[in-house]
């Protein structure tokens, strides 16, 4: 059993005044670790303030919150925030999101993010350590941002990355790494991109967590599962930044029946020309006992961190607390 287990929150059947029980009964199933996404749903933050209110140990961090939506200083204020609440458990990572979450929904244009990224990461560690920070950097300006009060001990930051420069980005300057959408036989390329950059630049690999997303439909109705996957990959394999990713590790040929019929428009094609190999490699399904064992080829590839994304099938019961409780590691 690997060091840490993770789960995203908050669960997608319910909300969110009514998690605050499951978010105490996966502390003590010895989830170690309760990170949040941000999508179009919940925001990053609140679920984790509700999480550092009723628990005492997990760890809570953002995986991610999009450099572009908030500036340096409001992103180091809601991470000291959420620090005060939850003193040394708090980790905040960041990434660029993506065009629909940036560009379509937000209004911001979606550019040069790999240098968005790093000039973020740099001004909000900066705030976080302390300092009354005026830079003028490539692609963020700040003028006397400071937060105003005690800040007590580091808060750890981390990026999410996917191709190589923001793998090597992450390598280069934050204390982890954040990855999705992959196999456990990709896991050791995407790390040690990550490794070697750091390396590099004189850290210690070693020092660098590895947090991996796992996205995973536990259920014995396999056929049922197997249609959650494909229609959550058809739609986020399309998006341009994980097209790349996935043509990057070696499945541009085999999905790009997939990208064609999603831009022709023609989304039940797309469905049906995903091929079944890819749904079980990039989306756990099965059984519990299956779905572990996946997990557990994570750990072995180079994941520190397997955060747990739980998806439900439309036949199963009202909530998926059930496979909060069969894939918990106590």
């Amino acid at each position: 059993m690997t060091q840490r287990w993770g789960l995203t929150i908050p669960l997608s059947d319910r909300p969110l005044r009514e998690q605050s029980a499951l978010l105490v009964e996966a502390e003590r199933l010895g989830y170690t670790d309760l990170w949040s996404s941000e999508v179009n749903a919940t925001d990053g933050f609140t679920p984790l303030v509700q999480a550092a209110m009723v628990t005492t140990k997990a760890r809570l961090g953002t995986a991610i919150v999009s450099s572009y939506t908030r500036g340096p200083l409001t992103l180091a204020m809601q991470a000291a925030s959420l620090a005060e609440l939850a003193p040394g458990r708090v980790v905040l990572g960041l990434g660029s999101a993506s065009v629909p979450i940036v560009e379509w929904w937000n209004g911001i244009a979606f550019e040069r993010p790999l240098s968005h990224v790093r000039d973020t990461a740099q001004l909000v560690r900066r705030v976080l350590d302390g300092e009354n920070v005026t830079a003028k950097l490539p692609t963020v300006e700040v003028r006397r941002a400071t937060y105003a009060r005690p800040i007590e001990g580091r808060i750890p930051i981390y990026l999410a990355a996917l191709r190589p420069n923001m793998l090597a980005l992450a390598g280069q300057v934050a204390d982890g790494v954040i990855i999705n959408l992959l196999s456990p036989r990709d896991v050791p390329k995407v790390v040690k991109v990550v490794r070697d950059a750091a390396e590099q630049a004189g850290r210690d690999p070693a020092a660098i967590e590895v947090v991996c997303r796992i996205f995973t439909c536990a259920s014995p109705n396999r056929e049922a599962a197997l249609e959650v996957a494909r229609r959550f990959l058809a739609g986020y394999l399309t998006v341009p930044t994980y097209t790349k990713f996935q043509q990057w590790l070696g499945r541009g040929k085999v999905l790009q029946p997939l990208f064609d019929a999603w831009a022709a428009g023609d989304r039940k094609k797309a469905l049906a020309v995903l091929p079944p190999e890819v749904v079980d490699e990039l989306v756990i399904n099965g059984t519990p006992e299956h779905c572990r064992a996946k997990i557990l080829e994570y750990c072995a590839a180079g994941v520190d961190l397997p955060l747990l994304q739980l998806f439900k099938t439309e036949d199963e019961p009202a909530d998926n607390s059930y496979a909060l409780r069969a894939l918990a590691p106590a």
